[in-house]
């Protein structure tokens, strides 16, 4: 027993002493921090500012060696703070500071990209927009009363940029804006020569990267602002991208001319995405990252050097607060200093409270359809044709061939349930499939993968069809054999049709590009929706566009699926997302302000959101994917109207203190540590925002707005609402009169509620809709509103499982 205790005594010695340098470095592990200090005062150069940045540092770190190599980034143009390596313990003393206003430890994998025709679609050629009005009824050519966004400059934080497409020629354009203060940063495949008159800026960032998921693997992406993986070529393009005739997606699909919004406007890309690497798999990219450190030095450079407008196609699950979320401290300080922010809503749709980029000085995007599609017709062996769609650029011949459903040729050891219809790797036998026309079911697995799995198994053509949950959407993809896509009313009947018949077959028509197809806009199924749930007295989104089957530049690296065996290359491309949407809303805001140079950020988003449209080509309210009526929830105030945009007649302003207030009254009072809260901040309801959410109301309620007349020099406004259900909504004064442009007026909103929304009048997760208008007999000036009652039972937001369908 004896012998025995002494050894447990040296186990239990060697066991700790085994952990001990374990338990010792677990103080010592070093993470990416981020911290914050505010904003600067102007007094001090940037060399100060980085010096006391160092000091901060060097307080906490054992030596001056030491605090030098762990800082990354050092913001000092607009964000005062800096991106260090620290350990728990010092990041803890730096937190202590007073003058420290947050220290936010960065994680990888959170924030990642969220991914022609649109801009006639909306009227901008000069043609019929889809609302209904006529050229002769806009009050002029936007595009042309902007000049086409001439030297507005739009900053994108993106994936890079492919110099070298026509997109970006800076033929007739004159010498870059004397206000421009950026620079065009060298690396990879990329030199200053490679920016020009129209490209006037491009910058990388990938410290915070590289801390996170190692040295950047070059045969993945360049060391540099070059784009290898495309996107951010595409949402540059759409944003400002030049007039380029006779382009066309792969295949020769929707053929025509390729424009952004504001042609002349200037670009600068700040590349701050980066592929992530399967690090068992090396040749594998498993996704996409934006780490906060490196977005957040982004904007600052930005900011400072001297954008208009910032487009950012990247997002992520709402943060617990502002505070902690780059995108949101970063926009508010380009807010300061009168720069619009256009930021992606998400792809999380169609799942409720999902939206992401949820700060009310942002302007968070929404994603809806165009009146283009593919069509790609099949006819089965009863006659029936159906109506499919796909941009897959190989054609059979114009003869009938047998027709297999995936789950009835699968290998014998694919288990016989729902997944062996959906054709996924490896499953098919191609002993049952050679020569055979599959439908493949969506739902598992990747859509293009299934096309891969039926040319592997023989086949010689797929039928993608939609379950229920995609319900009639589709996307459009360039396959890698003869395909055709169907929603899931027509994948139903060819299910049914494959089983009733002893000899089943099917013939695919040729795919032409058809123009003007109806209903046009509808809500993108995987467009995120509201409510906020950071805030919900905040409506989001704010507003939606174009961004379904977006045809717009590419890169010539990258092929139109990004797997690495597919090696077709093409210079435009369609592709889908959140991502597509935001650049347009840029590109308007970049024609705005060239109208409008004075008006304050605040305003130009009131002018996109108080003129969008509620209906779609056919005159009737724009539709989901499930085909009800979309709601502000879907589309924010509805889609924008560029027609309508530079003439709003009132809008509804608000300041940087307005915010801060605004963030005072949400208890995230240290955003800006210079600013001290009122006892008593006003409410979260009053911040003077084009939309209005209530949540929780209980009895009445009254709010106020203040609108400024930007149209006629005398006017009067009168008032009409369309209450929500269950709610009575009175606007005071109902009229309002103006005697000159930039006068101010202010008005209360009394919100009451009638009877509980719990019995049969609820709608999206206890909340009902409505709105209220201001008229002069021209101008139409329209705010949504969400309400809902106190006491009404929901479930808990976003537990609803979706598969991201976009980019």
């Amino acid at each position: 027993k004896g012998k025995m205790k002494n050894f447990v005594k040296i186990l239990h010695l060697s066991s700790f002493l085994v952990f001990l340098p374990l338990l010792v470095s677990c103080d010592e592990v070093r993470e990416l921090y981020i911290v914050y200090l505010g904003d600067h005062d102007g007094s001090k150069t940037h060399q100060e500012i980085e010096d006391t940045h160092h000091r901060h540092l060097l307080s906490v770190k054992k030596n001056e060696q030491e605090g030098g190599s762990h800082i990354l980034y050092s913001y000092k143009n607009s964000v005062n703070g800096f991106a260090a390596v620290l350990t728990a313990g010092e990041a803890k003393l730096l937190s202590d500071k007073d003058e420290v206003v947050l220290v936010a430890q960065d994680r990888p994998n959170i924030w990642s990209l969220k991914t022609t025709r649109s801009w006639e679609f909306m009227g901008l050629e000069g043609g019929r927009e889809f609302g209904g009005s006529t050229a002769s009824d806009m009050r002029g050519n936007l595009r042309q009363k902007a000049n086409y966004g001439k030297d507005i400059v739009i900053g994108l934080l993106d994936t890079g940029i492919w110099p070298e497409s026509r997109s970006f020629n800076d033929e007739g354009l004159g010498p870059v804006p004397k206000s421009w203060k950026g620079i065009c940063q060298a690396g990879d495949s990329f030199n200053s020569s490679h920016c020009n008159r129209k490209l006037i800026g491009a910058r990388y960032y990938l410290k915070a990267h590289e801390f996170f998921h190692g040295q950047l693997n070059k045969s993945f992406d360049y060391r540099s602002p070059r784009d290898f993986n495309g996107h951010g070529t595409h949402t540059s393009s759409t944003a400002g991208g030049r007039k380029v005739e006779n382009v066309s997606a792969l295949g020769g699909f929707a053929s025509g001319t390729a424009s952004g919004g504001a042609p002349l406007a200037r670009l600068a890309m700040y590349k701050v995405c980066w592929p992530i690497i399967d690090h068992i798999n090396k040749n594998v990219v498993t996704g996409n990252d934006c780490v906060q450190a490196d977005m957040l030095a982004a904007m600052d450079d930005a900011i400072g050097d001297g954008v208009d407008v910032i487009s950012i196609s990247i997002g992520a699950n709402a943060p617990s607060n502002h505070t902690s979320d780059a995108i949101a401290i970063g926009s508010l300080h380009a807010i300061k200093k009168n720069i619009v922010v256009s930021c992606s809503a998400g792809n999380s749709g169609p799942a409720a409270g999902t939206v992401e980029n949820v700060a009310p000085w942002v302007i968070s995007v929404g994603a809806s359809t165009i009146d283009r599609t593919i069509s790609s017709p099949l006819v089965l062996g009863n006659g029936v044709k159906i109506e499919g769609h796909s941009a897959t650029p190989y054609k059979l011949k114009k003869k009938m061939y047998p027709l297999v459903y995936a789950g009835d040729v699968v290998e014998p050891h694919v288990p016989k349930n729902s997944s062996a219809g959906q054709c996924l790797p490896g499953s098919l036998s191609p002993k049952k499939t050679k020569s055979k026309i599959v439908l493949c079911i969506r739902g598992e697995g990747a859509k293009l993968k299934k096309s891969e799995e039926v040319k592997r198994a023989g086949g010689v053509g797929m039928i993608l069809g939609n379950n229920a949950e995609f319900g009639e959407e589709i996307n459009l993809d360039a396959h890698f054999l003869p395909a055709t896509e169907v929603g899931a009313k027509d994948a139903t009947t060819i299910f049914n049709y494959i089983k009733s018949s002893n000899n089943s077959i099917a013939q695919f028509d040729p795919s032409v590009t058809v123009l003007g197809i109806k209903p046009a806009p509808s809500m993108a199924v995987f467009s995120s929706t509201g409510p906020n749930s950071l805030m919900e007295d905040i409506l989001k989104p704010d507003i939606t566009a174009p961004g379904q089957d977006i045809l717009a530049a590419w890169n010539e690296k990258t092929s139109p699926t990004g797997l690495p065996y597919d090696h077709r290359y093409v210079k435009y491309i369609m592709i889908s997302g959140t991502s597509m949407a935001c650049p347009h809303v840029a590109g308007l805001a970049a024609l705005v302000k060239a109208v409008h140079p004075t008006w304050s950020s605040a305003a130009i988003r009131s002018a996109l959101m108080t003129t969008a449209t509620l209906t779609n080509n056919l005159g009737k309210p724009i539709i989901t994917a499930s085909r009800e009526v979309a709601n502000p929830f879907n589309f924010g105030s509805g889609h924008v109207r560029p027609t309508k945009t530079t003439d709003p007649g009132l809008v509804y302003d608000a300041t940087f203190t307005d915010y801060i207030l605004y963030l005072c009254s949400i208890g995230d009072q240290k955003a800006v540590p210079s600013f001290h809260c009122p006892k008593v901040p006003p409410s979260v309801h009053d911040l003077n925002h084009p939309s209005l959410a209530i949540s929780h109301l209980n009895g009445t309620m009254i709010v106020k707005r203040t609108v400024t007349n930007v149209g006629g020099r005398k006017s009067v406004y009168r008032a009409s609402v369309t209450a929500p259900r269950g709610i009575s909504v009175k606007l005071t004064p109902n009229i309002l009169y103006f005697n000159r442009v930039g006068e101010k007026q202010s008005f209360t909103i009394t919100i009451k509620a009638k009877r509980s929304l719990r019995a049969r009048n609820s709608t999206t997760g206890g909340y009902s809709f409505g709105s209220y208008t201001w008229k002069d007999g021209i101008h139409v000036v329209r705010s949504p509103i969400a309400v809902s009652q106190s006491g009404y039972r929901r479930e808990k937001l976003g537990n609803t499982t979706v598969k991201n369908v976009g980019w």
